[in-house]
């Protein structure tokens, strides 16, 4: 059973159920950070730091593990969804030259958010968002 999407109000409580935000996704050894062409034989970007930045602030970060997974959980009654999706983006500052020598050392992937809906863990309402799709930022 899914609640029904919530993008204008705050998470928290739906139909009295305790809920979290979940930022999560896979960071891939690419140009962009995403799958490439040859689909999932496209290297991951394992130990990389995955940052949310809100309003140019970091907020939270995650760690990719071995797959190039992150996590990041938030408490809704900290973050508004609809602000977290207007006003929030990740960021994988780790240069790619550390999965792949010949990347660029210097630069950033960086990602809007994605919601995609919600999911209900028990009696827990789970709101799951996704990058959209990383983009790499050259910095000089």
């Amino acid at each position: 059973m899914a609640a029904t999407p919530i993008a204008e109000a705050q998470v928290g409580l739906i139909s009295g159920l305790p809920g979290l935000i979940r930022i999560q996704g896979t960071v891939f050894c690419t140009a962009n950070g995403n799958m490439g062409v040859n689909g999932t034989a496209t290297p991951v970007f394992p130990n990389a730091l995955v940052q949310l930045q809100c309003n140019g602030n970091i907020v939270s970060s995650a760690t990719t593990n071995g797959s190039g997974i992150f996590s990041i959980v938030l408490d809704p009654l900290q973050y508004v969804l609809s602000s977290l999706l207007t006003n929030c983006s990740l960021a994988v500052n780790t240069p790619l030259a550390n999965c792949n020598a010949k990347s660029p050392a210097v630069g950033a992937l960086v990602s809007a958010l994605q919601f995609i809906g919600n999911t209900l863990l028990g009696l827990l309402n789970v709101a799951n968002i996704i990058p959209a799709g990383f983009q790499f930022q050259p910095r000089t």
